[in-house]
């Protein structure tokens, strides 16, 4: 790792010339400088407390502002913003307008404390994405590895994202919402505060959440269980039993006309061996904020 110094370059000849590349580069999507290691566009603004690996990548007018730490293989697009505490792994990109690492929108948040953001390997921001860091005196705001943040979408402060999410364009995460793994989120849809959703759930476009939601379990519109997330279990490479498991969870949890508890008892008679079924009622033994409703079936279609 390497330590920058602030850099601004007023010359017009560097100008220039970080320009002549800025366009080069363009035709492989990364508009950097040749300025040796790291790669710095000579308009970019870089902390002396920032920590850059050899090959990191930062291109024109990008700000990196206070404890910031790249790891190998990040790439910065121009007009990026990142404020530290804030740490990236490997091979992460972060496009034009992305903000990560500001100030929670809390509006008890005390600016003198002390609070970060922790992002693991391989993951996308793209344009106008913000990551805010957490509000609690100490707290971390974490991403995990291999997400995919779609343009204007937003994680609150004191989030917990996991391995492979998809956030489409302009989805939001209120604070402290926890997304395990594979969760998807569709475009313009949002999770309140504090809820929790489980692997390889699904929310659907324009929906929105108050409630957690298990593991492989669709949601749409606001509130209203859908069906299983089939699909992504496949994807996922999920055998055709467990798939099966699940379906016949979802049956016995949301098409029975009995009280949740004894559903959560018949299963575990039923199916707690198979891992799946065992991964849902786990999660929903532990959920604090309970599960939504199903949709009737006849207005539920076929999603399951």
């Amino acid at each position: 790792m390497v330590s920058a110094r602030w850099v601004v370059h007023d010359s017009r000849d560097a100008l220039k010339r970080g320009l002549a590349v800025f366009h080069s580069d363009l035709r492989i999507g990364a508009a950097m400088s040749t300025t040796p290691s790291p790669r710095i566009h000579p308009t970019a603004v870089i902390s002396a407390e920032a920590q850059l690996a050899e090959d990191v990548q930062v291109g024109a007018y990008a700000i990196i502002e206070g404890t910031v730490r790249l790891g190998s293989g990040c790439i910065i697009r121009p007009h990026a913003h990142l404020i530290g505490p804030l740490s990236l792994g490997r091979n992460n990109v972060v496009h034009s307008g992305a903000v990560l690492g500001d100030v929670p929108q809390h509006l008890r948040f005390d600016r003198t404390q002390i609070t970060s953001v922790e992002i693991g390997d391989d993951n996308i921001f793209r344009e106008n994405v913000t990551v805010h860091r957490a509000a609690q005196p100490g707290g971390v705001t974490r991403i995990g590895n291999r997400n995919f943040f779609m343009a204007g979408s937003h994680v609150a402060h004191d989030c917990v994202v996991g391995d492979g999410c998809v956030l489409v364009n302009n989805a939001l995460l209120g604070g402290h919402v926890v997304l395990e793994n594979n969760v998807f989120i569709s475009g313009n849809s949002a999770v309140h505060q504090f809820v929790r959703m489980g692997r390889l759930s699904f929310l659907s476009g324009t929906s929105g959440t108050s409630k957690d939601v298990p593991p492989f379990i669709m949601q749409q519109t606001i509130n209203r269980v859908v069906g299983v997330n089939v699909v992504g279990m496949r994807r996922a490479g999920m055998s055709s039993v467990d798939v099966e498991a699940v379906r016949h969870a979802f049956h016995v949890l949301y098409r029975q006309s009995q009280p949740i508890s004894l559903s959560l008892l018949q299963l575990e008679q039923e199916l707690g061996h198979n891992p799946a079924v065992a991964e849902m009622l786990t999660f929903i033994h532990n959920s604090r904020r309970g599960i939504n409703l199903c949709v009737d079936h006849d207005e539920r279609g076929e999603a399951a």
